[in-house]
């Protein structure tokens, strides 16, 4: 199960750290300057919601790093696990606060809050519902 688990936190790392990355920059452009203060808070909540999720998904390799040999895998995993819980759902509030900033800069309409909740809609299906589903209709035996 731990090389499986690395295997899933490596995708999920590589996006959050993507994002991550573009989030830092933002506050260096021009027009960063000419952002209301509601943008800026938003920008402010996803730049720490990014942070988190980054540590969160970058916790399971520090852990594995620190405790292998130590006979603790069993535990490990399930810690592991926990933390890429937290991150997904870390990621998912960072993808969501990031596409309300751009969505906002961008358009300045007020259907940006409806077109939001489509899309958490649909991160909500793909990462949670579907898993949880698939699960229910085909427990371990």
């Amino acid at each position: 199960m731990w090389s499986e688990l690395i295997q899933e936190v490596r995708v999920a790392q590589t996006g959050v750290q993507i994002l991550f990355g573009f989030l830092l920059t933002v506050v260096f452009q021009q027009k960063y300057d000419s952002l209301g203060p509601g943008d800026k808070a938003v920008y402010v909540v996803t730049v720490v919601l990014g942070a988190t999720a980054t540590g969160a998904l970058i916790g399971p390799v520090s852990l594995h790093r620190l405790v292998s040999g130590h006979r603790v895998k069993p535990q490990a995993v399930r810690w592991a696990s926990r933390l890429t819980f937290v991150g997904l759902v870390l990621l998912l509030a960072t993808m969501t606060a990031s596409l309300l900033l751009v969505l906002r800069v961008a358009t300045h309409n007020s259907f940006v809050p409806y077109l939001v909740a489509a899309v958490v809609a649909w991160y909500l299906l793909c990462w949670f519902a579907l898993p949880l589903w698939a699960r229910r209709r085909h427990p371990s035996g």
